[in-house]
């Protein structure tokens, strides 16, 4: 097969790339991203020799964006993904993940190819009791969340309308190797071997579902090969844990394993005024995906964390070039080309 993945150089996509490419020794994937902030091809550059292997550079909101390549399968992991952002500036999210996943869904329609996209837990808001399921109504409570909710809606518009053959994706939050340093547990990793404060919103009582990015990848995996079209995929795997209690065993893992003072590093942390629209709880009941394709995930979360603890504190030019700013050369040393900021 081979495979167009959009937003390729992102966290999620970019270990999707290299799951297919080590998986499947006859695929072709075509990463395409625009390479926004969050992009960063440093992410595959273990990759970027394999002849199986084509970037891209190119928005997805461009309806030209195909032009002559030949793929069996879009994936679409191309969103803006920062509720913090979005409930700075909504237009950039509203822009991408609405009307990007318009033109691609075009782009599957016109072309008659597979259309699987990635989407999110937080289109169906908070849940006090109990478990999200693929039938839960969708209540998103920030503009991040309300534009993925749009395009989940668009995709499924587009199978009942125009019968193209699509899938979605809704998956709890991801951590792991790759992940920008602005999300929750790279920012607590760094915060703490720099010794800077790290921010907790509210009482820190927020609750996600944690699952290891691999996982999520090899879910991505069994609902292109075996997922049924029209339907929705929720993808978790049952590790609800409040922010505080997180934030904790990460600075507890990190003194151990930098032989830190355990009790300077729980210092750093510092409760600061609540997000707007924050919800309360995120429960994913991933029962289908677990009957239907035989998944289930491999990773246990202490032992995920283990490894992504590891990973940053072992990959410290990895994260220090996103800081200083470096990152975005590599596109231009690459390609010999100008980033466009």
């Amino acid at each position: 097969m081979r495979l167009l993945v959009t937003g390729g150089a992102g966290f999620i996509a970019s270990n999707y790339i290299r799951h297919v490419l080590r998986t499947y020794p006859d695929y072709h994937v075509i990463n395409l991203d625009s390479l926004t902030y969050a992009g960063n091809l440093e992410n595959l550059k273990d990759v970027e020799d394999s002849e199986r292997y084509t970037f891209l550079k190119g928005d997805i909101c461009d309806n030209n964006i195909a032009g002559g390549l030949e793929f069996d399968a879009i994936l679409n992991f191309a969103a803006e993904s920062h509720v913090d952002r979005s409930i700075l500036d909504a237009q950039p999210f509203l822009q991408t993940n609405i009307m990007g996943t318009y033109n691609l869904l075009e782009i599957a329609r016109q072309r008659s190819c597979t259309f699987l996209h990635v989407s999110t837990d937080e289109v169906y808001g908070s849940i006090e009791q109990g478990f999200f399921n693929e039938e839960s109504p969708l209540m998103p409570n920030s503009p991040y969340a309300a534009s993925k909710a749009s395009s989940d809606m668009l995709v499924r518009s587009y199978v009942e309308t125009h019968n193209i053959h699509a899938m979605i994706t809704r998956c709890s939050n991801n951590y792991g190797p790759y992940q920008f340093p602005e999300k929750l547990i790279p920012l607590v990793i760094l915060n703490a071997i720099n010794d800077k404060p790290i921010p907790v919103y509210g009482d820190g009582m927020n609750v996600r579902d944690w699952i290891y990015v691999v996982d999520h990848c090899r879910a991505v995996d069994a609902v292109l090969h075996k997922g049924i079209s029209g339907h929705v995929y929720n993808i978790g795997s049952r590790n609800e844990q409040p922010n505080i209690d997180l934030i904790k065993k990460i600075l507890t893992i990190t003194a151990n394993r930098l032989d830190l003072d355990e009790g300077n590093l729980m210092d750093l942390i510092n409760f600061v005024e609540d997000r707007k629209g924050h919800d309360r709880r995120y429960a994913i009941d991933p029962s289908k995906i677990e009957r239907e394709l035989g998944w289930q995930p491999n990773m246990t979360f202490d032992e995920g964390i283990e490894k992504t603890i590891m990973w940053y504190t072992s990959n410290k030019r990895w994260w220090e070039r996103i800081i200083s700013g470096q990152y975005i050369d590599y596109y231009n040393l690459q390609y010999g080309e100008r980033l466009e900021t």
